[in-house]
């Protein structure tokens, strides 16, 4: 594996901080005070290809590659956590199988208007009783002649709010658990019988909002199932293979805004005639922010490697998201020790950053899934 980034992968990597740094960075925190989505960034990303960075340029995307979705995803990130999972959704879990799992037609419909920006999709999977355990579905599709009726309620979905498309995850016949899984696409602007319930209140990512989908009696094409009845549940899990890569890359953004700004404080902040990062107490808690975000950032590029180059890469994709969110949330933890009594009040970035963090350590599959994943590879199950 070659570390060096391409001519092309560079001028992406550049392109992306610098909008970052300069468009979404400075709004951030009026995001996370107002909870705005960020429409009109999310336009502007989708113009650069960024909504679809391994889409190919045919449906919409940039035509580019994993590792370099790894980069713009941290850049973002870094810059502010909920346009970071805005983009992880629309790239990954909405993206990720439409491009892997479509036909030609899904790809031109229901993929390109997201993969370029001109909306938002999200993926439907979570419920009141099946979040780690995601065979355990209770939302129904019944194929009736043509069509689906859809019945159930989706919670927590990201982007469910504002999403124009959705990857509805739902099961033919609860009885058969993982064998019942099917995944159908689904234009919630277009289907009767939708409706979007409760938006959450939230810890943090407060400008990507969080929703209930519910379906009564609502009609869906056949058309718009992807793959056959049986795929569903192994087409799930790729996509979360997928999306955990997403999630690593944000949590080491956070994590690397939250370094940064402990390293500037620390550098400003005065204390006993001297600034507190001549201290070595300082000092240790910067070295190993610094060191274990970067060992983070190499296992997601090992983990994108290894997707780019079609490898089995889930047991990588777990580690990556595990680690990653881990290290992320003691960097934001430590960065608000740094700033001590600053670092609890909402005129610095620190608190947000730590409320950002957490969740990255929960969504698309906790950390403890993780290690059952991880667990299971090693011992060599299924």
């Amino acid at each position: 594996m070659n570390f060096a980034l391409t001519e092309e992968q560079a001028m992406v990597k550049d392109m992306v901080t610098k909008f970052a740094e300069n468009e979404i960075k400075p709004i951030a925190a009026e995001l996370d005070k107002t909870h705005r989505h960020p429409e009109e960034i999310c336009r502007k990303l989708g113009e650069m290809g960024i909504m679809g960075v391994a889409v190919p340029t045919e449906y919409g995307g940039a035509g580019m590659d994993t590792v370099t979705y790894v980069h713009c995803m941290i850049a973002i990130s870094k810059a502010c956590a909920s346009t970071g999972v805005i983009v992880s959704v629309n790239n990954s879990l909405y993206g990720f199988p439409i491009k892997t799992y479509g036909t030609e037609e899904q790809k031109q419909e229901w993929l390109s208007p997201v993969a370029s920006g001109k909306c938002e999709g999200c993926y439907a999977l979570t419920e009141a009783n099946a979040g780690s355990d995601a065979a355990s579905l209770a939302c129904r599709a019944d194929l009736k002649g043509d069509k689906y009726i859809l019945n159930g309620v989706k919670r927590f979905i990201t982007n469910g709010n504002v999403a124009r498309y959705c990857v509805l995850a739902a099961t033919t016949d609860p009885a058969k658990a993982y064998k019942g899984v099917i995944n159908l696409i689904v234009d919630l602007k277009n289907t009767p019988g939708f409706s979007v319930g409760k938006i959450e209140e939230k810890m943090g990512i407060l400008a990507s909002g969080t929703a209930e989908l519910v379906f009564e009696d609502a009609e869906v094409s056949a058309k718009q199932l992807l793959g056959k009845e049986g795929q569903g549940f192994r087409q799930m899990l790729s996509g979360l293979d997928a999306g955990r890569i997403g999630i690593g890359s944000q949590a080491v953004g956070i994590g690397k805004a939250a370094l940064e700004d402990a390293l500037n404080y620390a550098k400003e902040r005065v204390q006993f005639g001297k600034p507190i990062a001549t201290f070595q107490a300082i000092q240790f808690k910067l070295a190993d922010m610094a060191t274990e975000l970067d060992a983070a950032e190499l296992l997601l590029l090992r983990a994108a490697w290894m997707e780019d180059h079609h490898m089995d890469y889930e047991k990588e994709s777990a580690m990556a998201k595990m680690y990653g969110s881990d290290v992320a949330m003691k960097a934001a933890i430590e960065g608000v020790q740094i700033f001590g009594g600053y670092g609890y009040c909402k005129e610095y970035p620190a608190e947000r950053h730590m409320r950002d963090a957490k969740i990255c350590q929960i969504y698309e599959g906790t950390n403890e899934i993780q290690r059952v994943v991880i667990a299971r590879k090693l011992l060599g199950q299924r």
